[in-house]
């Protein structure tokens, strides 16, 4: 699977008890200035970015590459100064007049039947829009990936949220996960998670292998690999 799709990173920042919202899902942000360097130079590193609907709502934004040196780096290897923003969504239902659309980045949308026929005849907003659909109408994620690898795309940011998270794993989808632990104890039953869906009885879970843990401050930046029987 790995070879025909882009490698894949999931790029989350969470509480001390492991949840990337509160119980409002209000948008997370309790990283440091260090923790949203991180990520800019994760998107940076992508050819592309995925998040879910639910994640565009709650910002109602995208992180964009801004610093001078990751935009050269990009711009010396060939690409264009942003990745591909893409937004995974079954229903495609959001608001056109949020800041995402003004956003000078490359916006695709991945989505269904039903969602593609809101916005396409709306070229503004997306610059495509991709339907692929299981049997049962659920959007094929995995056949999306291979997609993007038959068009050049090598490496994927996946930045949330949790279900979207939770589906790509339950699909072996997922490469590394990096993770940054902040300083703050959020709880609460229904605060996401990074990884949520029906969950994996602990013999059937998938195992990570840690590769590099990082201090900056009060904050810890956890790198993980997923492990394969290959691996």
């Amino acid at each position: 699977m790995t070879q025909h799709r882009p490698h894949t990173a999931v790029v989350l920042a969470m509480s001390a008890d492991g949840k990337i919202a509160d119980i409002r899902r209000s948008p997370a942000r309790f990283g440091s200035g260090a923790d949203k360097a991180h990520l800019e130079a994760q998107i940076a590193a992508s050819d592309a970015v995925l998040f879910g609907a639910g994640t565009l709502r709650a910002y109602g934004t995208t992180l964009t590459v801004s610093h001078p040196t990751l935009l050269q780096h990009r711009i010396k290897a060939g690409k264009s100064p942003q990745p591909v923003h893409i937004v995974i969504t079954q229903s495609a239902d959001f608001n056109p007049e949020i800041k995402f659309f003004n956003q000078p980045i490359p916006r695709w949308l991945l989505t269904t039947t039903v969602g593609a026929t809101i916005w396409q005849k709306r070229s503004e907003f997306f610059e495509q829009i991709f339907v692929f659909e299981t049997s049962t109408g659920k959007i094929d994620t995995a056949a999306f990936l291979q997609h993007l690898a038959s068009i050049d795309i090598t490496r994927l940011a996946v930045l949330g949220g949790g279900q979207l998270v939770a589906s790509m794993v339950h699909s072996d989808l997922i490469d590394e996960f990096w993770l940054t632990v902040c300083p703050l104890i959020l709880g609460g039953t229904t605060a996401p998670t990074p990884v949520e869906g029906q969950g994996f009885l602990a013999n059937l879970a998938p195992r990570l292998k840690l590769l590099e843990v990082k201090q900056v401050e009060q904050e810890v930046f956890l790198h993980y690999q997923v492990q394969r029987t290959l691996d």
